[in-house]
This record gives C-alpha cells, structure tokens and sequence, in this order.
C-alpha cells in the first residue's frame, strides 16, 4: 500500500460525507447554471412530449439517463484517484467525491424557504402563495395560512426524504458495497457511494419532472420512485420521530401514513404531524394527525427545527454505519480479520 493511499483508505468516505454536508450548510446550492440536477433536467427536458409509444421511451428513459448520471458521477470520482501520487493527491478522491454528492443533497435551502414561507403566512399570506411554490406543486391561490404552513410543513418533511435522506442513502449503500468488494484501500467506495448517490437524486428528478398521471412517459419514472424511496421515506419519518425525542411518533402515525396518494410521502409527513401535535392537511385530498389544530406560525417554526435536526440524525447514522463497515473492512475487501 503506498505512503499515502486515498486519504486513510476507509476514512475516505467520511471524509467526502463531512465535505457534502459542510458545503450544504455553507453554500446552500450551486448556481443554477452549474447545478449538475439542473443540466441532467434540461436533458430530461427533452423527452417531456408526446411519443407514438410513451411507455417503451419511459421505460428506456428511466433506465439509462440514471444509470448515465450515476456512471458519469462515478467515473469522475475514478478519474481523481488515479494515481495518487502524493498525499495531496490522495485527498483529490474525497474531495470530489464530496463535491458532487453535495450537488445531490440540500437541507440549508429547504429549512432556510420552509422558514421564508412560514414567516410570510402571517405578515404577507400572499407572498407566501407565492413563496410555497418552491417548496409543494399544489395550487395555493385559494390556501388559508395555516394551510400554507401545512402545505409548507408537509414538504418539508417530504422534501428531507427526497432531497437529503435518499441521496445520503444511496452514497452509504454503494459505499458499502464498494468497501466490501473492493477494500477500504481502493477508490470503489468513493466510486460506488457517489454513483449510487447520484443515480438515486436522478430517479427522484425523473420523477419530479415526468412522473405525473398527465404525462404517460413518466410512468416508468414514476414506478421506479415509488421503488427507490421506500427505504429513505421510511428511514426519514425514523429520523424525524428520533428528532422529537418521540420514537413512538412512528408507530402513532402509521394509521395516517397512507392516507396521502404515494405510498412513500405519507410516512415523514405523518410522522412530523405527529411529533409536532398538529394537522397537516392538502384540502380535499387527506389529513394526518386529523384530532390536531392546524398549525400555528410557532408550530411551523418548529418543524423547521425538526426537519433541521432530523436531517442531523440521518448524516450521524450515516457516518456511524460507514464508520463501521470501514473499521470491519481490511484492504482486502473480506468483512473481518485475518
């Protein structure tokens, strides 16, 4: 092994985790003309029209775009590592590697618009409308305040599964699968953990921007969302109930998680519900936690301080998981010791 191999082999892929979540809380997002899910969004742009046979092109789509993202993503990060020649050039991995799985995830900018909203319901119900569409595609022209601090609330707790959670996710998974295979003094964990990062925030994007009842080539997308966040929105309303210092919150808030639509969103949205003592309703469509008062301005502040530090537990399992699996992880990718 050389002098200096990939930044203390195993430690690599906490390192490129403390550089996403550091770049999040500093930065926020890259600008928008940069932005690697803006670029991939545009090129998903270019199939959002009508085809003779929109089921085959979905299914083709929402197989190899992400793959695509995740191989590209990957292969970057495998650039970086070869060689590395110095122990400056041993910290290139990490370095990239965190840089592009900061790109997947965002919790600054999701509490930071959740609290803009919340504020403005009180002060300015109309800005508010407005402010809300950053945050829930539902139509605000009509919502009251508390139903814009529900609709704002309600997204958050979706958009910290989507955004943060499942990303983080698919980094620790293919992480661990590139430490079991490949060893912790090989490049494949960094390789793996973005890639799988990276596919992941493609799929949701997929699904973001195709997957609508309207758009008959998105069902694939769709179909392959539901699939990939089940795990995350599950693991999320965990984070969310250890959050409140609840764990119960998960099991009350059961009977209310399929109430909405998709059958992952219900679970951190019900869970926060619960946590927080209040109704969250989308009118016309579900309640959870319906015995609650809707939220008040004080209770959508602190929701944002839950989404905050639930995000906070999830990059602590996170680290605590890859931590282990790394110290388990001789070079030579066997689980144990010699």
């Amino acid at each position: 092994m050389s002098p200096a191999p990939l930044l203390g082999s195993a430690l690599s892929p906490l390192a490129a985790l403390a550089i996403a979540v550091g770049l999040d809380l500093a930065v926020a997002e890259p600008p928008a003309r940069v932005h690697p899910v803006a670029l991939f969004g545009s090129v998903v742009g270019r199939f959002d029209r009508s085809w003779s046979r929109p089921r085959i092109v979905g299914v083709a789509v929402a197989v190899a775009l992400p793959l695509v993202a995740a191989a590209g993503a990957g292969g970057i990060v495998a650039l970086a590592a070869s060689p590395p020649a110095s122990s400056v050039a041993a910290a290139l991995p990490a370095v990239v590697a965190g840089t592009l799985l900061f790109t997947t995830v965002s919790l600054r900018m999701l509490l930071a618009t959740t609290a803009e909203v919340a504020g403005l319901t009180d002060s300015d119900p109309d800005a508010a409308r407005r402010s809300v569409r950053a945050l829930a595609g539902r139509d605000a022209t009509d919502l009251s305040p508390a139903d814009l601090r529900s609709a704002a609330v309600e997204s958050a707790a979706e958009n910290l599964a989507d955004g943060f959670v499942a990303p983080l996710g698919g980094f620790a998974l293919g992480a661990t699968v590139g430490l079991t295979v490949g060893g912790s003094g090989t490049a494949l964990p960094l390789v793996a953990g973005v890639a799988g990062a990276v596919w992941v925030k493609a799929v949701n994007t997929l699904d973001s921007m195709l997957g609508y009842r309207s758009k008959p080539v998105g069902w694939a997308s769709a179909r392959l969302d539901d699939a990939a966040m089940f795990l995350p929105a599950r693991a999320t309303a965990g984070c969310l109930a250890l959050a409140a210092g609840s764990p119960s919150a998960l099991r009350r808030a059961a009977p209310w998680a399929r109430e909405p639509g998709s059958p992952n969103s219900g679970w951190p949205m019900a869970t926060a519900a619960v946590a927080l003592g209040v109704r969250l309703e989308k009118p016309g469509h579900y309640a959870l936690n319906p015995g609650a008062s809707p939220p008040s301005l004080a209770d959508a502040e602190r929701a944002v301080r839950l989404v905050g530090v639930a995000g906070g537990v999830a990059v602590a399992l996170a680290a605590g998981w890859l931590a282990a699996v790394g110290w388990l992880t001789p070079p030579t990718g066997v689980v144990g010791w010699s």
